[in-house]
């Protein structure tokens, strides 16, 4: 079954892969790989803002990086064409802006975990890292960053 066929059985609509804010481009295809930028949460095209353990409950956080996981399949398909280049997920690295006293980065993090999961089985799971930091640009409350594995480079 092509991806395409999965996003539409889960009833997942993609969104317009977002344009760099600063100096980088969203994909980087080297020897096999690519290597997505950090993309920030946005859902439903409304940039997610906020701080988990101040002003966002863990749900929120989880939608936000699902959000991030929704927008780096978007970056993904501008950059091969098809989401059916996709060999595997590798790697996922999440962020999390929180408090101090905060520390289920992880469970956050599983917004976008899970969705890789959801889209391409097997291929989905992933090795990750989950840290929370005090800060992230424009005040959004995650960021995850990609590198995956790809077919006919």
């Amino acid at each position: 079954m092509s991806i395409e066929t999965r996003l539409q059985e889960l009833g997942i609509t993609l969104p317009q892969a977002a344009a760099p804010v600063a100096s980088y481009v969203p994909v980087v295809i080297h020897n096999g790989l690519a290597f997505v930028s950090g993309q920030v949460s946005i859902l439903d095209g409304e940039r997610i803002n906020g701080r988990l353990g101040e002003d966002m409950s863990l749900e929120d956080g989880i939608k936000a990086a699902r959000g991030c996981g929704l927008m780096i399949l978007a970056q993904l398909k501008a950059a091969l064409g098809s989401l059916d280049r996709v060999e595997r997920v590798v790697k996922l690295g999440g962020f999390v802006n929180s408090t101090p006293d905060f520390t289920d980065q992880p469970k956050v993090v599983n917004g976008a975990s899970d969705l890789m999961l959801e889209v391409f089985g097997e291929a989905g799971k992933h090795a990750r890292a989950a840290v929370g930091v005090p800060a992230l640009p424009l005040g959004v409350a995650v960021e995850v960053d990609a590198v995956v594995a790809i077919k006919g480079d």
